[in-house]
């Protein structure tokens, strides 16, 4: 394997440690809520800790291409890395909800690293064909979504929930090392030779008004159905605390239906425009969302397949149009905004479903308004532009306006 690949190999397996570490404490709250424990015995309390944890992985995304430009890329993912393990390893070792909060702040802080580095380093090593590359990167994320509550569910019923953080945090720790070894990274100069097309701005300006939109909305639904999907299948399959392994791993198997989609859309959009593409999948989610309010018993895991499969397919498509209308210097910030933005829906999904789920003792008025928001994810679908020139880049200069 070239370093290149190394390179490439690590670049991926951090964005399974991105998502995989946002995601333990939705399944280690179903061990850790318990009377006399101490952090209480109420879900939603426990779960409304993690608040600061995506505030700040929203928030510190954005100033991320500007430390780039400064201090490089190859630093920060050493940060990315080791912070995140060093955060991960400091929430096992919590003993207040106030010690827990703050490593997961910590947790937050430095994944906001990872997607406007590492998806910006992704899209300009891929060149005229991002579409496969940013798939298989958002396979990897998605791993990292399915396995946080199937291994957090089994090391927490095994070890206990302090395991469930210490173990991944080690080998986050781990890649850190590794990385750190690897020669700097310099992204531009693997980028595609062929220069960047002059777009008409007024395509490129509604092309990053719909990313941005989409970005504001997913960042509610998708973390939102990401925390609540453990409970959920605790909810809809069994309350029986000995059979968390068996939530767990249903929900694992909903998730995984997303890293399919992801590889199967990033292959499509090298094929395909982009609209064409992204209004199939946003046409799922809503009616899924809503039936997955009501239904019971095992028809929840194709269900939550389902939402599953149309979210992680959006965030395929989502990231894919920074590549196709934003020129590779503008990427990194372009990325640092989108990420930034999306915080302002998934900062709110913590103690929005915790809220509701402590009004309503259950998770059906959490998942219906999820299905509400998804419906303007569907109009920015319609309304993103249909442009050929997508796939032949080398066209825009002849390209008629709209």
């Amino acid at each position: 394997m070239t370093d290149p690949d190394r390179q490439t190999l690590l670049i991926n397996l951090a964005h399974t440690f991105t998502h995989y570490s946002l995601l333990i404490l939705p399944t280690a709250v179903l061990a850790m809520a318990r009377p006399g424990g101490p952090f209480g015995d109420a879900y939603g309390p426990i779960l409304a800790l993690a608040t600061g944890m995506f505030v700040l992985y929203g928030l510190f995304s954005l100033p991320q291409g500007w430390l780039a430009d400064r201090i490089g890329r190859k630093p920060l993912m050493a940060a990315f890395f080791l912070g995140t393990g060093a955060s991960m390893i400091a929430c096992g070792m919590a003993r207040t909800p106030g010690m827990l909060a703050l490593a997961l702040c910590g947790i937050g802080l430095f994944t906001a690293i990872y997607h406007p580095i590492g998806t910006a380093l992704l899209v300009e090593t891929a060149g005229d064909k991002p579409g496969r590359a940013i798939g298989m990167n958002g396979v990897f994320g998605n791993v990292g979504v399915a396995l946080a509550p199937v291994v957090t569910a089994f090391m927490a019923a095994e070890a206990g929930w302090q395991a469930a953080f210490f173990l991944p945090g080690m080998l986050c720790l781990f890649l850190g090392l590794f990385w750190l070894r690897m020669p700097a990274i310099e992204g531009h100069r693997n980028a595609s030779a062929r220069p960047f097309p002059a777009i008409p701005r007024h395509l490129v300006r509604r092309a990053v008004t719909v990313l941005l939109l989409i970005a504001t909305v997913s960042g509610l639904v998708f973390n939102a159905f990401t925390l609540l999907l453990p409970k959920l299948m605790e909810e809809r399959l069994a309350s029986d605390p000995s059979l968390l392994p068996l939530i767990g791993s249903a929900a694992f198997v909903a998730t995984l239906c997303g890293a399919v989609t992801q590889f199967s859309v990033g292959r499509l959009i090298d094929r395909h425009t982009l609209r064409r593409v992204l209004i199939p999948v946003s046409v799922i989610l809503c009616p899924s969302l809503a039936l997955l309010s009501f239904v019971d018993g095992w028809a929840v895991v194709p269900l939550a397949g389902a939402v599953a499969a149309s979210l992680f397919g959006q965030v395929t498509v989502n990231e894919t149009m920074a590549a196709r209308y934003i020129s590779p210097e503008m990427r990194a910030k372009i990325y640092s905004i989108r990420f930034f933005v999306g915080f302002l829906g998934a900062a709110a999904a913590a103690p929005v479903v915790g809220f509701l789920h402590s009004q309503t003792g259950n998770l059906m008025t959490a998942t219906a308004l999820l299905a509400a928001f998804s419906v303007v994810t569907l109009a920015c679908a319609l309304w993103f532009p249909d442009r050929e020139e997508e796939l032949h880049p080398e066209r825009w200069a002849a390209a008629p306006a709209e």
